[in-house]
């Protein structure tokens, strides 16, 4: 019994380093000047890969279906730009990218997880 239990512990931390860790999204939605939907569910932004040239005005509409209080709110890290999610109501994030780079977007408790990669 004792090395079942130890098992399936070994297992839940297993899994718990690859989805906070390990993953990476297998796909970008790339910005072509028009508003990108990203879905906040589950615990997961979908898409949670993005792509846009710098320079170039961005539209990012959450819809938040997820009542945990993890998913309130969205954090840009290296742009400054956190915002609050209401569920079930879309917001509409807007903003033009200055620099290139990789930006990370992430809840306040850093479980969900998204990139934004800005390119020149």
């Amino acid at each position: 019994m004792n090395l079942l239990v130890n098992l399936a512990g070994l297992l839940i931390a297993a899994f718990v380093v690859w989805w906070f860790w390990l993953w990476k999204p297998r796909q970008a939605l790339v910005s072509a000047g028009r508003p990108i939907d990203i879905l906040v569910d589950d615990g997961i932004y979908e898409p949670a890969y993005i792509e846009t040239p710098k320079g170039q005005p961005l539209t990012l509409r959450f819809l938040r279906k997820d009542a945990s209080p993890c998913a309130e709110q969205v954090i840009f890290h290296g742009l400054d730009i956190s915002e609050t999610l209401p569920i079930g109501k879309p917001k509409e994030i807007r903003f033009t990218p200055k620099q290139a780079g990789t930006f990370r977007f992430t809840c306040q408790m850093q479980m969900y997880q998204g990139q934004l990669k800005v390119t020149d």
